[in-house]
């Protein structure tokens, strides 16, 4: 029999080898407005939900991810992008938006970038992380 891992220090592993940039969760609070002098939408209203340690990666990064912990962690993602945030963080809702506020690597491409969350955050009964699925964002 082997020995069940032990699941703290792999979410102590995660939060200060992974979740090492600053990411800002927002929700939209209204609807953008038009201004009527240049013809174009501005902004959508909205409101930081969370700001605090996570990591945006993709398909690729979550299964890099695999050989820190040791073991498959996630399934194989329909989207490209995924969010890691600790536990602490609040739960991501459809629709909410995601930016890298700081990152960690000065050769990130994160930064600048805006995800918008799919689903809510997966939940299981033995987590160490909350993986939510993003969508990225192009400007036109």
């Amino acid at each position: 029999m082997s020995t069940p891992p032990d699941l703290d220090a792999v979410r102590q592993s995660l939060e200060n080898t992974v979740m090492v940039d600053r990411v800002r969760i927002s929700r939209p609070t209204g609807t953008a407005a038009l201004d009527v002098d240049t013809g174009l939408v501005g902004p959508v209203p909205a409101s930081t939900v969370w700001e605090g340690p996570g990591a945006v990666l993709s398909s690729h990064g979550l299964s890099t991810v695999e050989h820190l912990v040791g073991a498959k962690w996630v399934d194989d993602a329909a989207s490209w992008y995924g969010l890691v945030t600790p536990l602490s963080a609040p739960l991501p809702q459809r629709g909410d938006r995601l930016e890298v506020v700081v990152a960690a690597s000065p050769t990130t491409g994160t930064v600048g970038r805006v995800w918008q969350v799919l689903d809510p955050a997966e939940a299981s009964t033995v987590e160490v992380a909350r993986i939510t699925r993003l969508d990225e964002i192009t400007p036109p």
